[in-house]
């Protein structure tokens, strides 16, 4: 529903003018805000200009509309001209004639917030334009609709204080636009500024979790090392216990029995071993002490070193554990390299069938970056099945023997934090256990004395 309040021909400038001026009068009146009402009137003498460059004359109503629950600001501007053909095409851009015909169309639906046109072939056009209120808006009686329509016939136009009118309000919106870009160029530099401490913080908190995630790794590993060296301590002082144990025992005969002599020999075995395990205990604490990566090296002579475990395991018969006399001298962690070679002699004589005389041989050989160790053995070797598993943790090839079972892990991982690898070789009779260690640690190669 629309209800008129002024009409306008248009039949020269100086009307176009005057349809922009009206346009803007009303649209203060109706409390529409600077930037919509400079938009609808220029929509308005867009439209009005085409009637009179194409057509010759025409009108333009104004009036109120309502429709949907909303208020308009209307105005409907109409000719008697031949009609425009070619309407939709216009509209879309898709035909525009050399003159620019049809740009003016496409410019005023753009600027207003309700477009609609209408054309017949030698009927004529109307174009209706609409600019929406604002929800304050107070309702326009028919005597203040009167009342403006005196106060605007009252209004002397001058086409060219009209024009410098509209370039001033032009400036002003202008203005207004250059202070907004203004403020959007700094609300611009603050956002990027704020993405960019955005991405440092995710990148911040990427490394926190990676470094999270590295220290549960190594919390893990620490873990599983404390575990590893409670199995080692358990297992490895066992075999100097048993002998200090079988030594008290043979004390304790030799003193019922009153062979003192034997007894005083009994007294300087059971002193060594006693003396080797403190030994072994110091190295164990020292080890538990420092850690995996900061055990200290030393200068350690494998020749002298294999002599103390044999010692310490309490072979007393030289010719079971054959030893080359010409073995490597290391810098290296001493206690690493003694758990490794104790644990595959123990388990080579634990582990033998006595159906022959048991025999060790150890042997050595340089291979590029690294030392490969062998403990070879003459007893009744290792099923082909077995060969693999009897590296894991309690995991044993002989059901005979009471035995722990970490042994043979510890070796593993031992040889495996050295950047080394262990394997066994075993067809039939004997079994042979290989060790790589690095030989960058090779200090030289010495011959027994």
């Amino acid at each position: 529903m629309t209800r008129n309040i002024i009409k306008i021909n248009i039949n020269n400038e100086l009307d176009v003018v005057l349809a922009y001026n009206r346009a803007r009068q009303l649209s203060e009146r109706l409390g529409i805000s600077m930037g919509s009402r400079t938009k609808f009137s220029t929509a308005v003498s867009e439209i009005c200009r085409n009637v009179i460059e194409h057509v010759g004359n025409g009108q333009i109503k104004f009036g109120l509309a309502e429709e949907t629950g909303h208020k308009y600001l209307e105005a409907v501007i109409s000719d008697r001209g031949r009609g425009i053909g070619n309407v939709e095409s216009l509209l879309k851009n898709t035909e525009t004639t050399v003159a620019g015909k049809g740009t003016g169309l496409q410019n005023s639906r753009k600027l207003v917030d309700y477009f609609h046109i209408e054309s017949q072939f030698e009927r004529g056009t109307q174009v209706t334009l609409r600019q929406r209120l604002p929800h304050n808006t107070q309702h326009v009686s028919k005597a203040t609709a009167e009342t403006w329509i005196f106060e605007l016939n009252q209004e002397q136009v001058s086409p060219y204080a009209e024009i410098k009118k509209q370039n001033m309000q032009l400036l002003d919106v202008l203005d207004n636009l250059r202070e907004r870009n203004e403020v959007s160029q700094h609300q611009l530099k603050e956002i990027r500024h704020l993405n960019e401490q955005l991405q440092q913080y995710n990148n911040d908190i990427q490394e926190l979790l990676q470094e999270r995630e590295n220290q549960n790794k190594l919390l893990h590993k620490i873990n599983d090392e404390l575990d590893a060296f409670a199995h080692t301590v358990s297992h490895d002082l066992r075999a100097p216990l048993q002998n200090i144990k079988g030594l008290a025992s043979a004390l304790e005969d030799c003193l019922h029995s009153q062979k003192l002599d034997d007894a005083q020999e009994m007294f300087k075995m059971l002193h060594f071993q006693t003396s080797k395990m403190d030994n072994f205990i110091t190295s164990i604490l020292s080890y538990s002490l420092a850690g995996r990566q900061n055990m200290v090296k030393a200068t350690t002579d494998v020749s002298e070193l294999l002599h103390d475990v044999v010692n310490l395991l309490g072979i007393s018969n030289s010719s079971v554990v054959q030893i080359p006399g010409e073995l490597p001298v290391l810098v290296t962690e001493r206690i690493f390299l003694h758990q490794v070679f104790s644990n595959l002699i123990s388990n080579a004589l634990k582990y033998h069938d006595h159906l022959e005389q048991p025999r060790v041989l150890i042997q050595y050989v340089l291979k590029g970056s690294l030392i490969e160790f062998a403990v070879e053995d003459n007893g009744p070797g290792i099923a082909p099945e077995s060969q693999n598993k009897i590296f894991e943790m309690y995991e044993t090839a002989n059901a005979h023997h009471i035995s722990t079972g970490i042994g043979l892990a510890i070796v593993r991982k031992i040889v495996k934090g050295k950047g080394g690898d262990v394997w066994v070789e075993s067809a039939g009779r004997g079994a042979r256990f290989v060790f790589t260690w690095p030989a960058n640690e090779l200090v030289r190669i010495t011959k027994a004395q």
